[in-house]
């Protein structure tokens, strides 16, 4: 069900608020939450930065400075090259329902096509950065760690 947005996404404000909106279902999602909320201390500032990135990527307002491969890589390290595919079809599923609640048209579809691209991107320079001395496979069924269903 749409909001009474039932625009494209325009502004940064816009992208503030899909960001924050989505963030705000991943902090409560039972397997994503309990990892970005381990690894983000601060989300005020992660709110911010994710703005910045998805301004840059939306709008063309060059903001965002990071490396989001490096920064995943850490994450997959933090947790023992347990993040799957699985992780980031949830993570895209929410994208997309925020993006459907709150925004449609040529941006808004931009935004989906994008992390959809970065997703597939980020879990294969995660998977390519693990050990060949790593023991678990992500695509068996062998972890006992309930956060990683």
């Amino acid at each position: 069900m749409k909001t009474s947005f039932a625009r494209d996404i325009e502004t940064r404000e816009d992208v503030y608020t899909l960001v924050s909106q989505f963030y705000s279902k991943i902090r409560k999602e039972e397997i994503l939450g309990p990892i970005f909320n381990y690894m983000i201390h601060n989300w005020e500032e992660h709110l911010n930065r994710l703005t910045d990135f998805w301004e840059t990527n939306l709008l063309f307002v060059a903001k965002y400075k990071g490396n989001p491969i490096k920064v995943h890589q850490q994450v997959d390290v933090t947790f023992k090259g347990h993040i799957t595919e699985k992780h980031f079809g949830i993570w895209l599923n929410l994208w997309f329902e925020t993006i459907d609640k709150l925004y449609e048209g040529e941006k808004a579809e931009t935004a989906k096509r994008r992390a959809r691209k970065m997703s597939t991107h980020l879990f294969i320079k995660m998977y390519e950065s693990r050990t060949t001395n790593k023991t678990i496979c992500p695509f068996l069924k062998e972890n006992s760690n309930p956060i990683f269903k």
